[in-house]
C-alpha cells in the first residue's frame, strides 16, 4: 500500500458542474408504445420543491432544472404534491394575495400546490400494455398536463410514483400539439359558441 496522495488540482473560473440530462427521444406515433413518452424516475432524479418555498424560489428552480413539474415533499420520501408552471403562472396566485391581503412574495409552495389526493395516476403495469393514443385520450379527458404513474408493486404494499407522462413532452414526441375536442381554448372560440358558430 502506498503513502503517496493523489495529485490535485485547483478549479479554473468558469468550472461548470455535470448534470443528468434526460435522454434524447425520438419521433414517436398515436401506436407507439406508451413507455416511449414516459419519464421513469427509477432513471432520472425527481425535481423536489418544500413546501414552505416561495414561489419565486420554486420556478427559479424549475428553470435551472429544465422541468415544468416539481415533486412537494416535506418529508423524503414522502410526497405531499406538485407544483407546475401553470400552477404559478395561473389566477390562484393573485386571487390568494387578494382574498388574503398579502404580497406575491409571501406566498408559499403550499399555497398553490396540488395536492397528491387531487391527482390522477395509472399504474405502471397498465402503462406497459398501452399505447400512445390511450395516454393522450387519458390526459384529454382528465384536463391535466400531467398524468403520474404509481408502482404498486413495493415491498411494503403502499404505492410508489415511479414515473410521470408530460403533454408537453408527448407533443414534442408527436410533432403536434394535442386538441380538446369540442372545448373552446381561446376567447375567439369562446365567442364563436356564444354566438352559436
Amino acid at each position: 500500500m502506498s503513502d503517496l496522495p493523489l495529485p490535485t488540482f485547483r478549479f479554473p473560473a468558469g468550472t461548470h458542474i455535470v448534470q443528468v440530462q434526460p435522454p434524447q427521444r425520438g419521433a414517436v406515433t398515436m401506436a407507439s408504445p406508451a413507455l416511449d413518452v414516459f419519464t421513469d424516475l427509477a432513471q432520472i432524479r425527481a425535481a423536489t420543491v418544500q413546501p414552505q418555498s416561495g414561489l419565486g424560489q420554486a420556478e427559479l428552480k424549475m428553470i435551472h432544472q429544465g422541468v415544468r413539474l416539481l415533486f412537494v415533499v416535506s418529508d423524503m420520501p414522502s410526497v405531499d404534491g406538485i407544483l407546475t408552471a401553470a400552477d404559478i403562472a395561473g389566477d390562484r396566485p393573485m386571487r390568494l394575495v387578494t382574498q388574503r391581503g398579502v404580497k406575491y412574495q409571501e406566498l408559499t409552495v403550499a399555497d398553490v400546490m396540488t395536492p397528491l389526493s387531487e391527482i390522477d395516476a395509472v399504474t405502471f403495469a397498465s402503462l406497459q400494455r398501452a399505447t400512445v393514443e390511450q395516454v393522450v385520450g387519458t390526459l384529454l379527458s382528465r384536463g391535466r398536463p400531467h398524468l403520474l404513474v404509481i408502482d404498486s408493486e413495493t415491498a411494503d404494499g403502499s404505492p410508489r410514483i415511479r414515473g410521470l407522462i408530460s403533454q408537453t413532452q408527448v407533443e414534442r414526441q408527436l410533432g403536434r400539439q394535442l386538441q380538446q375536442s369540442g372545448m373552446a381554448r381561446t376567447f375567439a372560440e369562446i365567442e364563436q359558441v356564444l354566438a352559436g358558430h
